[in-house]
């Protein structure tokens, strides 16, 4: 048999992970459903947001959550994720999961009850990055 990688299209893309979320129902029995994109407007400017979706035995993944540095420190970062919590606890989340880079939230999220659960460190380009969840 001859294998050959090729750059996917849209369609192939949604096939297969339409055949990877069946494969995984099997195993965990859930459907991976719903996605939560929300965000904060200051005199209607957009200053801050969040996205994530739900992924396999209630698991909430933050993929995005950003505000902009004018308006960090004032408890926006905070609103932002309780307000994605709530929702995603009302969509049957009973775990968040995300992942941050040193120069990104890692105290942040530990302060909002954050548990770290791993990291790891890129010594030759300089980072590190770390693995918090939040049951809810």
């Amino acid at each position: 048999m001859k294998y050959e990688i090729v750059d996917l299209d849209g369609e192939q893309l949604a096939d297969i992970e339409e055949r990877l979320e069946r494969y995984d129902r099997k195993h965990a029995g859930l459907k991976h459903t719903g996605n939560i994109s929300i965000g904060i407007l200051s005199d209607g400017e957009l200053i801050a947001g969040a996205d994530g979706c739900m992924t396999v035995y209630r698991i909430f993944y933050v993929s995005t959550i950003f505000v902009d540095e004018r308006h960090r420190k004032c408890g926006i970062g905070r609103k932002l994720l309780e307000s994605l919590e709530q929702r995603a606890l009302a969509m049957g989340a009973n775990l968040i999961r995300l992942d941050t880079f040193d120069w990104q939230g890692v105290e942040f999220y530990k302060k909002c009850g954050y548990e770290q659960v791993g990291c790891y460190t890129h010594k030759a380009d300089g980072f590190s990055e770390y693995f918090l969840i939040k049951r809810i």
